[in-house]
């Protein structure tokens, strides 16, 4: 890549600093000073980065209600707007956060593959395809760094699973890596330039990620020209001379790490080369100059080039509903319920309608049902969380929009099977005490999880002095029953309530418990006490999973009868085990609650009868925490709970059903065809209710396309996720998400690429120059609509001895805006890979001469218009 005149004098600066370093100057720069920061080294005018993760918001390096982010909806949810520009300008919005939040490198975003449909963490990931994985991550990065912030795509490469995700060996082709797996970091590379990178946990055919120099110093910096630096995963890097060799510039966290001392050391012995050292430093200088921390440096993005600030409220909540897909709209026959539908074609008496959009001004009562519609998933679980200062659910988002009175909301199901951690009702603060009982600091706690990573603590507070916390508070039920209090973390345990101890005990890493459990306690008087000591224990052990305290599984302490609307204190004492020394330093463990439960049956028949009085009912469903998440792998594609039952008896009660899936990644939907209506909202956001009330009440079209394959797991064709030996076989080669379901023949529920709008488009011709695709179509229905045009390639004939190819690949899209009745024009960029395969015996990319179909349509299984191109 050429420098400009700007790269070229920050490079002086560069050289000028680095060589005002010793030995022992660099190996340290290159290793963590903490968990989220790296060190400053005011000698040579370096100042300290930090770091903070991403991708839908900017936690900062601390988890606490008193620094709250703007949460956006879930990359899935943002690739399925498939708008470049909408992801630049959410990248823009971050940067923005990460100003406030004094955060100079994003950890985002993923671009990772939606492999197969089990994958625990997919929400996370952009899609199954790779070109649009990266037409959507180069707009994210873009919008990033035009902001001075330094993006950090991951986690490259093949980690694609969570199972066994710090030791899993990805085996497969490089005909595989460079087509699917690479590509999108290839393009992002390219088009983009991300000034950091980091390298996965696992290993690929062999080599772990963050010692794999063929992948890093020869694909990577040799073959795409990277510059920027290489981020070890938290706690990935295991070799100080391997990693070193391998290109890893930067271990994280610090400052113990196999770089500083170690480093130097390893220098001193002859083990490694210094130059080889210099080489990292360069690049952590480089980036340092760029983010404005490095003196004499001008930043690549100077304050007075910054873009205007973004109104995060506002394009958080058009985020979502460009990302909503509406997968099922089914014609109603008249006459209809009264004020159900909106007016417009078919409006007559007697005449077919649509289910949505609803017509708020004659919609007289909706019933709203499900857990989710009144306390939804904004966001996934895992490392991607952040505490936004509130969030819209569906509830709060028709109350607003519609007359008071209009909106009823019944349960429907019980999704609360286990315990979660502590939030609605509860009021909290943590309090930091020495050993001496002497007030530390402190800050207010959004939830019951504390999750203070590395030296993340509140002001006044430092890890040497630290001995107690004290979550302290009220909570206020919102029904009557008995309450379960449990826990989730590893270590000894102590739990009262009231006066009396009710749990005692060791939670070892393995899972198994040792302790002594009362349940069933009663209550004296209106206050609860609930004390948690986390002590030394004579039998520890580290658990396998770095994350354990934070995902794993969680345990019944207590149960504690309780009554709706009356508050009861709450206090959660924590003494640190100093002995202890976790795989991640910090303190990590959680109060967990699970309201009172009803029956099942009782509960839907509840929502069945206010279904049935209503003019239309919305049913809300939902994945939870132990479905999707961060650190496992999914083991079915089934709701949880009876919602499958919930949704059928509701839709016999009201053909007038709408359904709406909360949900990250795909789940099964067995009563599809017997609801008028089905919408995915993902995980939407903070603004997910509004944009929800916007979307379905017609103020706004459902802009979202599928990024990804919905069907049954038993037709899935790539479904592997669990290691064999050690080793993930990707089998299936380049055949993944739709390429596989038309190799294996079967058709999907929903297709990639499926997607409804509020009118209809006919498509009337498409014609090819060179490799630009110029489509044609007409917007056929009776309001404005946005369109996205997808364009699909495949070879007509498979030449002999050719390797086997995807029927069909995306090759190019683009989004189309009509008023009822006129016709547009879009000019498609065909995409060079389309018409290449990456040929393994000679190590290059092949053109694939030869005739090829070129469609355009609604989805890969919904191609309205072909031509065929001679190449």
């Amino acid at each position: 890549m050429a420098q400009t005149a700007a790269d070229q004098a920050r490079e002086a600066v560069v050289e000028a600093a680095l060589g005002g370093l010793d030995l022992d100057g660099k190996t340290r720069m290159l290793a963590g000073q903490d968990m989220w920061s790296m060190p400053a080294l005011p000698e040579i005018g370096l100042g300290s980065m930090v770091l903070s993760d991403g991708p839908i918001g900017v936690r900062g390096v601390r988890l606490t209600a008193d620094d709250p982010s703007v949460a956006l909806p879930s990359p899935t949810a943002l690739a399925a707007s498939w708008d470049q520009d909408l992801a630049r300008r959410v990248g823009r919005l971050l940067a923005q956060e990460a100003r406030r939040k004094g955060v100079h490198l994003l950890l985002a975003p993923t671009l990772n593959l939606q492999r197969t449909p089990l994958g625990g963490r997919h929400f996370e990931a952009y899609s199954e395809d790779p070109y649009l994985t990266g037409v959507i991550g180069t707009g994210y990065v873009q919008g990033v760094q035009s902001g001075g912030v330094g993006a950090v795509v991951k986690h490259f490469v093949a980690n694609d699973a969570e199972t066994d995700r710090f030791t899993v060996n990805g085996v497969l082709s490089d005909r595989t890596l460079r087509e699917v797996y690479l590509a999108p970091f290839e393009a992002v590379v390219a088009s983009a330039r991300p000034w950091g990178l980091m390298t996965a946990y696992n290993a690929v055919n062999g080599t772990t990620m963050s010692e794999h120099r063929e992948l890093v110093e020869g694909v990577l910096r040799g073959e795409w020209g990277f510059d920027g630096v290489n981020v070890s995963d938290w706690a990935a890097a295991r070799s100080t001379a391997g990693a070193l060799a391998g290109g890893l510039d930067v271990t994280m966290p610090g400052p113990e790490t196999v770089y500083g001392a170690a480093l130097a050391a390893a220098v001193r012995s002859g083990e490694v080369e210094e130059a080889a050292v210099d080489r990292a430093v360069r690049r952590v200088l480089r980036l340092a100059a760029r983010v404005g921390v490095l003196a004499g440096a001008v930043p690549a993005v100077p304050a007075g080039d910054l873009p205007p600030d973004v109104d995060g409220r506002a394009l958080a909540r058009e985020a979502a509903r460009r990302g909503f897909v509406l997968l099922r709209n089914a014609l109603l026959p008249g006459p209809c319920v009264p004020g159900a539908l909106a007016p417009g074609e078919g409006s007559e008496p007697g005449a077919a309608r649509r289910a949505l959009p609803l017509d708020p001004a004659r919609l007289r009562r909706v019933a709203l049902i499900g857990a989710a519609a009144r306390d939804p998933r904004a966001q996934g679980g895992g490392s991607a969380t952040v505490f936004p200062d509130h969030v819209v659910s569906p509830l709060d988002g028709f109350t607003a929009a519609l007359p008071d009175g209009a909106v009823s909301w019944s349960l429907g199901v019980d999704l609360a099977e286990e315990l979660s951690t502590a939030d609605q009702g509860f009021e909290l603060r943590a309090v930091c005490r020495n050993a001496r009982g002497t007030v530390l600091g402190g800050c207010p706690l959004p939830t019951g999880k504390l999750q203070w990573i590395g030296d993340s603590l509140p002001d006044g507070v430092t890890s040497e002095a630290l001995h107690s916390i004290e979550i302290t508070g009220t909570f206020t039920p919102r029904e009557s029953g008995d309450h379960l209090l449990g826990t989730r973390g590893v270590g000894a345990f102590r739990l009262r309530v009231g006066d009396r101890v009710v749990y005692e005990g060791v939670q070892r890493s393995d899972g198994s418990p040792d302790d002594h459990s009362m349940f069933g306690v009663p209550l004296g008087d209106a206050r609860v006490s609930l004390t948690m000591v986390y002590e030394s224990a004579e039998e520890s052990s580290a658990p396998s999973d770095p994350f354990e305290s934070l995902f794993g599984a969680p345990v019944e302490r207590a149960s504690v009868p309780l009554t709706a609307g009356e508050p009861v204190e709450i206090s959660l004492l924590n003494t640190l085990d100093k002995g202890y020394v976790p795989p991640l330093p910090g303190v990590t463990f959680s109060l967990l609650h699970r309201p009172p439960r009803r029956p099942a049956d009782e509960l839907i028949a509840e929502a069945t009868e206010a279904a049935a009085a209503a003019d239309a009912a919305v049913v809300v469903v939902a994945t939870t925490e132990r479905v999707e998440s961060e650190g496992f792998d999914r083991v079915d594609l089934a709701l949880p709970g009876r919602q499958d039952d919930l949704v059928r008896a509701v839709a016999a009660a009201n053909p007038h059903t709408v359904v709406v899936v909360n949900a990250g990644s795909p789940v099964e939907l067995p009563w599809r065809e017997e609801v008028a209506a089905v919408l995915l909202s993902w995980f939407p956001g903070q603004e997910g209710g509004a944009a929800l009330a916007d979307v379905l009440l017609g103020a706004a079209e459902p802009g979202g396309r599928l990024p990804t394959t919905w069907g049954a797991l038993r037709d899935a064709p790539v479904t592997e996720v669990t290691p064999v030996d050690g080793d993930l076989r990707y089998r299936e080669g380049v055949f993944v998400g739709y390429r596989a379901w038309q190799r294996a023949g079967r058709a999907p529920v929903y297709p990639f690429g499926h997607g409804l709008g509020y009118t209809d488009w006919t498509y009337e011709s498409i014609a090819v120059t060179d490799t630009t695709a110029t489509v044609r179509l007409r917007n056929t229905g009776q309001r404005p609509g946005r369109e996205v045009v997808q364009v699909y390639v495949g070879p007509v004939d498979r030449g002999e001895g050719e390797a086997e190819r995807p029927a069909r690949v995306l090759a190019g899209f683009a989004g189309v805006e009509a008023a009822p009745g006129r016709s547009v024009e879009v000019a498609v960029e065909l995409h060079p890979r389309a018409f290449e395969t990456w040929d393994e015996p000679s190590g290059g990319w092949a053109a694939m001469k030869g005739a090829y179909t070129v469609q355009a349509g609604r989805s890969v299984a919904d191609l309205r218009v072909t031509t065929v191109l001679e190449l």
